[in-house]
This record gives structure tokens, sequence and C-alpha cells, in this order.
């Protein structure tokens, strides 16, 4: 694959060559960054609660005052994006994260904890501005291999950050929390230095509307697009299940199994393993046996299966076994599952969009994470452990059943000529 395959008309060619090898590097940072701090994070909150009747429900208040942050802010980045260029977007989100992580380790008292969260939710245009560069040096028919692998590539941060902050919480449970804050740092400083500009003037929009920045605006007017609306169903309520697993599941293993740091941080590099597995060297050739679509499909099949293991290890069969394999299955299914819908999500709207498609996805996803974690906390405290996956598991199977019918209409109708420009 050359950079004349995949570099669309318009882009600057030196700039689209030096930017990929940077964005892989960024992206692989960010994730090792990330889960760095997987394995301590109930432990960090711990230290400020007087016992841990409550734990399950004040990590998910966490989450969710990061995710209404996020929810506000993300569309305007992702629109500024689109203005102003991806470079200094992405800049000011890095080193934002890296004042929130910072703040966190700090900490001291449990409200310390929620305005670090706002911190690095009011600036959470990182993941958003990086989609957005992809699609800027992208052919629409390669992008989907690209995200895939990008989140092969972030497997492989799955592997080594929770294996760092295992070794990290031996001398402090805080230590993970800084090495996260400084890994943004870098994550700036290679950002500021040396990143190149990908959106040339001509790609960007005229003008920022006011009501452009609003995030229902942004998440209406992308629910009206006949060719997203589908696929944003679907991305909606999968998010649902995933942002149980990933702000429950270290409790879970915690009260379940009565696992520590370290063999959460192994389970999270398990479920690395399998990220690289699925999106680096099998996705290529389930995409072309499957196509994007039946990629999603099957991915939302194997989420659904591993939810399931992950239920049925709570409520029934506490094994390690059982909720290792769980997990990891439903990773595998999640991976494959998101490069295939992030493809189909950004070759359904034009060059110039792609910075406010990524603004009001990450809106749709920051909705959902302003209430899933609070409704799993809620779940996991007054009906029991296994409950937020059983109901992840029939959201899950609602989510297919929705895409495979619009899969089975867009099937049988031709592709359109041209693609409608957002308002």
């Amino acid at each position: 694959m050359t950079s004349q395959d995949t570099t669309p008309p318009g882009i600057d060619l030196r700039a689209a060559k030096r930017a990929w090898p940077l964005l892989i590097a960024i992206s692989f940072l960010a994730t090792i960054g990330m889960t760095i701090v997987l394995p301590v994070l109930p432990f960090v909150v711990l230290q400020y609660l007087p016992d841990d009747t409550n734990l399950a429900l004040w990590v998910g208040v966490l989450e969710s005052v990061y995710a209404l942050c996020a929810f506000v802010a993300a569309p305007v980045l992702g629109v500024l994006s689109d203005r102003f260029g991806r470079k200094p977007i992405l800049v000011i989100s890095v080193f934002g994260s890296a004042a929130g992580y910072l703040m966190f380790g700090i900490g001291g008292a449990i409200w310390v904890l929620l305005i670090s969260r706002i911190i690095d939710g009011l600036t959470a245009g990182d993941m958003p501005v990086l989609f957005a560069y992809v699609a800027d040096i992208t052919e629409p028919e390669e992008r989907a291999k690209r995200y895939g692998l990008l989140g092969a590539l972030s497997g492989v941060g799955f592997i080594l950050g929770p294996a760092i902050g295992g070794i990290l919480a031996q001398i402090s449970v805080n230590a993970p929390v800084f090495a996260t804050a400084a890994v943004a740092a870098l994550i700036g400083v290679l950002s500021a230095t040396v990143l190149p500009e990908t959106l040339k003037a001509e790609n960007r929009i005229g003008e920022v509307k006011a009501a452009d920045l609003h995030p229902f605006t942004v998440i209406t007017e992308a629910f009206r697009r006949p060719e997203l609306r589908a696929l944003l169903i679907g991305f909606t309520l999968i998010s649902i299940p995933f942002a149980f697993f990933a702000n429950n599941f270290s409790v879970l293993a915690l009260d379940t199994l009565g696992w520590g740091p370290t063999q959460v941080g192994l389970l999270t590099s398990g479920v690395g393993v399998t990220d690289i597995i699925i999106q680096g060297a099998l996705l290529g050739l389930l995409i072309k046996w499957l196509g994007e679509r039946g990629l999603v499909i099957g991915g939302m099949i194997g989420q659904l299966i591993g939810c399931l293991g992950l239920a049925v290890a709570a409520a029934f069969f506490p094994s390690a076994w059982v909720f290792g394999i769980g997990a990891m299955i439903f990773a595998a299914g999640q991976g494959g599952m998101t490069a295939a819908l992030d493809g189909l999500m950004s070759s359904s709207v034009g060059a110039d969009e792609q910075g406010w498609l990524a603004g009001g996805v990450s809106s749709v996803g920051s909705a959902v994470q302003m209430t899933a974690p609070l409704l799993a906390g809620w779940l996991y405290a007054s009906f029991s452990h296994s409950a937020p996956y059983w109901l992840g598991a029939v959201v899950i199977a609602a989510a297919a059943v929705i895409l495979w019918r619009s899969t089975r209409v867009a099937a049988s109708q031709p592709e359109p000529d041209s693609l409608p420009a957002m308002p």
C-alpha cells in the first residue's frame, strides 16, 4: 500500500507521509498512558472512602463526571479542528489530560479527584482528532484497515500499560497515575514539535457557527443523516455494555476473585494480546471475508458471548478462567467491530466533516458514559454483581438486530453518487 494509494486528493503528500508513523506512535503512547492506571483505579479511589461499600458507585461517578464534560467539549473541539486544523486541538487536549492526571495522582480528597476528571473531560479531544487525522490522509476504502492497525497497536499498549502499572503499583497506587501524566506530557511535546498539520486550508470549513458547537445540535444533525442513523444507533447501544465493562471489571475482579492490581493488570494485558490478534493479524482477512458491515455484526456476536461469560462468572462460577476468557472474547468482538464501524461512519461524510463526525461520535459516547457507569454501579450494588452484564447482553443483542436489519436494507440500495453537505 503506497502513499499515493491511501492519500486523498488535496492533501500534502509529504505531510501525510510524516503524519502516519507519528500518529501510530502517538496512538500507541496514548493507549499505554490510559491503561497504566487501569489496575490501580479502584485502589486509588478507595484511599478517600471510609469503606468499600460504595466503591463501584464512586468509580462510576468519576467516569460520569468526565463523560459529562467530554460531552460538552467534544463537538467544540471537533468542529474547531475542522476550522483551525488538527494539530492545535490535539496539543491542547493532551496537555489537558496531563494536568488532569497529575491532579488525580496528587489527590488528597475525593473532590480533588472530581476536579481532575473535569479538567480531563473538558480537554477530551485527542481521540476524535486522531480519528480525523487518519481520515485526512487515507482513502475511504482503506480507513477501516488503518483504524484496525491503530487498534492492534493499542493492543500492544494494553499489554505494556497494565504491566507497567502493576510494577509501579509496588511503589504506590498513585505512581501509575503520575506515569500517565508524564506520558500525556510526552505526547503533547511530540504533537507540538514534530507532528505536521494534515488539514489543508482548502479543506477547512469557512466559519464556525455557535449552533454547530452545541452537543445536542451536533448529535441531532448526525442522527438526521440517513447514511449515519443506523450506524449511530448501533454505536450508541453497543457503547453501553462496553462502558459497563470498562468501568466495572476491575471492581468485579476485586470482589468476585479477590484480585489485586497485578492480576487485573495481567488480565488487561491479555485483552491487549487479543486486540493484536484480531485487529493486527486477522482484520484484513475478516473484512475481505465478511465485509465491514458483516464484521460489525460478527463483532457484536463475540461481545454478546463474552458478556454472558462475565455474567456467568459473577453469578454462578467465580472462576478466574471463566472470567478471563469472557473478558477476552468480549474484547475480541469489540476490537473488530469498532474498527469496521469507524470505517463505515468515516466513509459516510465528506473530507471537511471528519472533525465534525469525530466530535459527534465522541459526544454520543460521552452521553453514554455519563449514565452507563452510574447505572452499572447502581445495578452492581443494589441487585447483584452480575446484573450489569446480563443487561449488557440484552443491549448487545438489540444492537446486533438493528444493524443486521439496516445492513440488509443498505445492501439492496445503490451507493449514493455524493454525500450530503453538513448544514
